[in-house]
């Protein structure tokens, strides 16, 4: 039996796991998920013959490296800043490594060592980053296959709730990590390429620079920047391309909405709040709010931020319960975004029959024979339910398939990388259609750029 170590079971994990359970008799693995907590795992395991879990604290150097080293390969599911001590063990045990993270200066440090060893380190190879690669390298190489050149490349993705359980007034739900959607945008202006031109948003202007998407069969979405849109110029291979620029998925409405937050600094993660246990909702808004002996806070904040009472902005506030005198926030020493954060997870979480989606846009204009095209290539995931959702099934199925075409040798360019090979990408895709992960391709009238972008 061929031994696969998956290091750490959140919520990404679950179709991680059944790909290689279902798997197991026909490939011979063993799947061993070791995690701190092995509660999730042993429940998505199911008692499996081909597959235990076992109590792992990664901090453990000596139980991190003894698991290592009893594996034929290793994917690690765990938050990104944690892969670099797993990686370090499998240089020093031989082992290929499989992850959805971004890859980190520290990863990429340890690309000549991987070589050297002959070792595969993925990484990238979850939804965005990974599915987003490989459907728009697809696309790239079909084009410059037949003489085409690129001249714009604009590419957008939104974890969402899908439209069934779409119930609140921000059409929008968490369906990954809360701390990542509150503080998004921030460390920098948003830079991407515009008809040659290099563009920067700043954040305090992100969410009013939006550009508007249409999907088949699930009608309009708007997109903010992405903090650095030319990360993957070089990747790509576009460093001629005229316009390039990648983006977030929010329905419609979203981002004038949270931008309200952005203008009072509810979303700012630098310092702490006094007294912030004991202070209610209600004095969590006011503290932005100035002083008035004879307003309330609800007609000084009307009044900042120049709300009209019959705004459809000001009905998704109130939805928030962010006004409420009697509801505390309980968080000691706390941020501001992290009180923000609490006091959205209480109207943004899932509910138990609730369903997510996650949404992908790709657009590709490009020269051919003198004359200009764009094809638009689209994808929508709806999961199952609470544990195998669009998000578990996006992340996990790339990152399972990448690792058993590691284990089987059908990838075999070594060293630390990400998905934008035909080896990698073109198997990889087929399986995803399988399991409905599809991208639906069309010709439409090439449009240039958008003037919303300017």
């Amino acid at each position: 039996m061929r031994k696969i170590l998956v290091i750490g079971s959140g919520k990404s994990t679950s179709y991680l796991i059944k790909y290689f359970l279902d798997k197991s008799k026909s490939e011979k693995l063993f799947i061993i998920i070791g995690d701190i907590n092995i509660e999730n795992a042993k429940s998505l395991i199911n008692k499996h013959p081909n597959a235990k879990a076992i109590t792992l604290d990664v901090f453990n150097n000596e139980a991190r490296a003894q698991a290592i080293q009893d594996s034929d390969i290793v994917v690690s599911m765990l938050p990104a800043r944690f892969h670099i001590e797993v990686a370090k063990d499998c240089i020093t045990y031989g082992k290929n490594m499989v992850t959805a993270s971004y890859v980190s200066n520290d990863m990429l440090e340890l690309d000549k060592a991987a070589k050297e060893k002959g070792l595969i380190f993925m990484n990238e190879i979850g939804v965005d980053p990974g599915i987003d690669h490989m459907s728009a390298m697809k696309v790239i190489d079909k084009i410059r296959d037949k003489g085409g050149e690129i001249i714009l490349f604009e590419s957008f993705t939104g974890g969402l709730v899908a439209p069934e359980s779409d119930n609140n007034l921000w059409n929008y739900k968490f369906t990954w990590n809360p701390r990542n959607v509150v503080v998004a945008g921030q460390g920098g202006a948003a830079k991407f390429i515009q008809e040659g031109k290099f563009k920067y948003i700043p954040y305090h202007r992100l969410f009013r620079r939006t550009e508007f998407l249409e999907v088949d069969g699930y009608g309009k979405f708007e997109a903010y920047a992405n903090r650095d849109s030319l990360k993957y110029q070089k990747a790509y291979g576009l460093e001629k391309t005229k316009t390039l620029y990648r983006g977030t998925m929010r329905r419609v409405g979203f981002s004038r909405a949270w931008q309200i937050f952005v203008l009072l600094g509810m979303t700012d993660d630098s310092y702490t709040m006094e007294d912030s246990a004991n202070m209610s909702y209600r004095d969590f808004v006011n503290s932005f709010l100035p002083y008035s002996p004879t307003d309330s806070v609800e007609l000084k904040f009307r009044h900042q931020l120049k709300i009209d009472q019959d705004d459809i902005v000001w009905d998704k506030l109130i939805e928030l319960n962010l006004f409420n005198p009697n509801k505390k926030v309980e968080l000691e020493k706390a941020t501001p975004a992290q009180i923000l954060q609490k006091i959205l997870i209480e109207s943004w979480t899932l509910d138990h029959d609730d369903k997510d989606m996650i949404v992908m846009y790709h657009k590709f204009g490009y020269k051919l024979n003198g004359k200009n095209h764009q094809i638009d290539s689209t994808m929508v995931c709806i999961g199952d339910d609470q544990t195998y959702t669009a998000m578990s099934k996006t992340v996990g199925l790339p990152v399972a398939i990448a690792t058993l075409d590691i284990l089987n040798k059908k990838i075999k360019t070594k060293g630390v990388q990400i998905p934008i090979s035909k080896e990698v990408y073109n198997p990889i895709l087929r399986e995803l259609e399988y399991s409905g992960i599809q991208f639906i391709e069309k010709e439409v009238p090439y449009y240039g750029y958008n003037p919303l972008h300017i």
